[in-house]
């Protein structure tokens, strides 16, 4: 995909691309570069901590992360080492609206490749390491309302059900456009 053509733009809850698994890049290129550096921009623009690559349509294995202490763009990532258990309140810039409290490890070991390729091991903890298992696990195609209890799929349902009708017009739209060009 060349994303010099294509300006990306974040999936919501419905849109089928959130629930493909990512490949793994097999070899980085300047391509991967550009499109991660959309990624952050876009991660940026929206106020958000962090962001997956099939969160924009992108099947590649690749996340952006920016809590505040500076930005990590990951390649390949993958979780080798929990320890421990937090529960904190998640947001998800695919399920706007949608706040849960999501259990997770306090303390991860990522292993991963840089935008360079150079290999990336990395110690995380608290609000990092959340953010970092909610990207990864977009790369699996699991979404945070995959861990929502019972009551809270009843209290959400609704939200969930708007998002899906946004998610089939945008697809509907997005066909008229093509079919324009």
């Amino acid at each position: 995909m060349s994303t010099q053509e294509t300006k990306l733009k974040i999936r919501v809850f419905g849109d089928p691309a959130l629930r493909k698994k990512a490949k793994p890049v097999q070899s980085i290129t300047e391509n991967h570069r550009n499109i991660l550096s959309q990624m952050a921009t876009l991660m940026y623009d929206a106020s958000g901590v962090g962001l997956a690559a099939p969160q924009v349509a992108i099947h590649e294995s690749m996340i952006v992360v920016d809590i505040g202490s500076g930005l990590y763009k990951l390649i390949n990532p993958k979780v080798i080492k929990f320890e421990g258990r937090q529960e904190l309140e998640e947001g998800c810039l695919s399920v706007p609206g949608v706040c849960l409290k999501i259990k997770r490890a306090i303390k991860i070991k990522v292993r991963a490749l840089d935008e360079f390729g150079k290999p990336v091991s990395m110690d995380a903890g608290g609000l990092l390491a959340c953010c970092l298992q909610h990207e990864i696990d977009h790369l699996k195609g699991k979404l945070i309302v995959d861990y929502a209890s019972f009551f809270d799929k009843l209290k959400i349902r609704k939200r969930l059900r708007e998002l899906k009708e946004k998610s089939r017009i945008n697809e509907a739209q997005e066909k008229v456009c093509k079919l324009r060009l």
